[in-house]
């Protein structure tokens, strides 16, 4: 079937009684040219197996198949089953498990279904579980490359360089495990129903080292998170106030060894910044044992 014409969208939803969920934040792609266009960023071929998470009626599923050897698709809605086994019907290389991905171990998961394959991950990603998702998938620390379809002003979030309003301790974490790009937009028109903000797709590539030398990853994400909570505190009260056993005096100190000016706000600083001070406050953590 053509799965974005939408008299014959319409028709397959009516003919199987569908009704769209606000709680699962369901809203499915009918502009013909998004799902291959998508599908195409993520650079998947023969030897690729691609988890997808939430795939509406399947396009964006079956424009996965035509490139990657496996399309592992995992969906929460059971109402979506007889939808997709119709407009599926017949690719031997599709997979669907009926599942909610939050509750699966994900690394378990892809070597269970896409084993001896290069793992991507690629979808047109729910809102209402972009940040969990996300991070989950960048921590299982098993995908080449993540091409999925959000919130633009998320996407905004994942790109930012330091300084900007949208820089904060989901930035790092994603760009501490991968290389982020923002690929393009995908205005509210090319979904049913639409949504009230713009989409962006992004594509995350896997390190394949750590973009620095850090002596403990644990540390160094408690001091960013707490250099963001209080994202209007310089960096030594942010510390100090987050860390009662780090004293004001150390902790300018620390900067002075970083380079770096005592009255700095954390939005200022690079992944490479952060590192350099988490060593510092392990080191002086180690030496007052």
């Amino acid at each position: 079937m053509n799965f974005t014409d939408p008299g014959e969208f319409r028709a397959l939803l009516n003919r199987h009684g569908f009704r769209f969920s606000k709680s699962m934040g369901q809203n499915f792609l009918i502009d013909a040219s998004v799902p291959a266009r998508i599908a195409e960023s993520v650079h998947a071929d023969a030897d690729c197996g691609v988890l997808e998470i939430g795939p509406g009626i399947g396009c964006l599923t079956a424009e996965l198949a035509k490139r990657a050897g496996k399309v592992l698709s995992v969906e929460l809605d059971h109402s979506l089953e007889p939808l997709l086994a119709e407009t599926l019907f017949g690719a031997a290389n599709i997979e669907l498990l009926f599942s909610d991905i939050m509750k699966q171990d994900i690394r378990r998961l892809t070597e269970e279904h896409l084993p001896q394959q290069t793992k991507l991950v690629c979808a047109n990603l729910p809102y209402n579980i972009t940040t969990p998702v996300l991070t989950a998938l960048v921590q299982a620390d098993c995908f080449e490359r993540i091409c999925v379809m959000i919130q633009k002003e998320v996407a905004e979030r994942i790109c930012a360089d330091p300084g900007g309003k949208d820089y904060g301790a989901f930035s790092l974490l994603m760009q501490w495990y991968c290389e982020t790009e923002l690929l393009f937009t995908v205005p509210p028109h090319c979904f049913l129903p639409q949504p009230k903000v713009t989409s962006a797709v992004i594509r995350l590539t896997r390190r394949t080292d750590p973009p620095a030398n850090v002596s403990d990853p644990a540390l160094m994400f408690r001091i960013i998170r707490a250099a963001f909570n209080q994202r209007r505190k310089t960096l030594v009260n942010a510390l100090t106030s987050a860390m009662p056993d780090l004293k004001k005096e150390d902790c300018e100190r620390i900067l002075k060894l970083c380079n770096l000016d005592t009255n700095i706000r954390g939005e200022k600083l690079k992944l490479g910044d952060f590192a350099r001070i988490s060593n510092e406050i392990d080191l002086l953590k180690s030496n007052n044992l």
